[in-house]
């Protein structure tokens, strides 16, 4: 779909938006829902999020928008440097591009980002949300990493593939309609 560095860089943009907001409150509720609720005592995700203050990131409590805003920059980062360019050539070398119909194609860029992605942005969020006050230890932040994994993977996976990308395929059709006719 985008025919230059900067549609690249766009793409990237709107993906990396949509997905950062989808995966922080993912986390919120879903992989960090429980423990946040029995923390404070109260039935509600958003209540207990309130009652805290925010999120624990960094060894402290922050606002969830400068959560949502450090994951966009390492996300956006990432995405860039790293998951486009080389799940364009990981589905290049299983598909060629000119024979490939476009569906299919497109599904094998969604699938190898993905499986590039997921482990990298989950290594990562592993040290942003690790218990510092707690002392630094290797074999917990392995743990941590394995379940950021197992818990994203699934969800990373289906959105990307029935949601977000097709979302932000039509959107960008949207934007660069007069460069896609051409």
């Amino acid at each position: 779909m985008p025919r230059n560095q900067f549609q690249r860089m766009v793409f990237a943009f709107i993906t990396v938006v949509i997905t950062v907001h989808a995966y922080v409150f993912y986390s919120i509720y879903v992989v960090n829902g429980d423990s946040l609720r029995q923390a404070v005592g109260t039935t509600s995700v958003l209540a207990a999020v309130r009652t805290i203050g925010g999120i624990y990131m960094f060894g402290r409590i922050m606002p969830v928008w400068s959560v949502v805003l450090v994951e966009f920059c390492f996300a956006y980062f990432m995405e860039c440097v790293y998951g486009s360019p080389l799940s364009f050539k990981l589905a290049c070398k299983n598909f060629d591009p000119k024979t490939t119909h476009p569906v299919l194609f497109e599904t094998a860029i969604i699938c190898a980002t993905v499986g590039l992605m997921v482990p990298a942005m989950s290594l990562i969020a592993t040290f942003l949300y690790y218990p510092y006050n707690n002392g630094f230890q290797i074999h917990v932040a392995l743990v941590q990493w394995l379940r950021l994994m197992c818990f994203n993977f699934p969800f990373a996976f289906f959105t990307q593939l029935f949601f977000i990308q097709p979302f932000v395929r039509t959107l960008f059709k949207l934007i660069f309609a007069e460069d896609i006719k051409k």
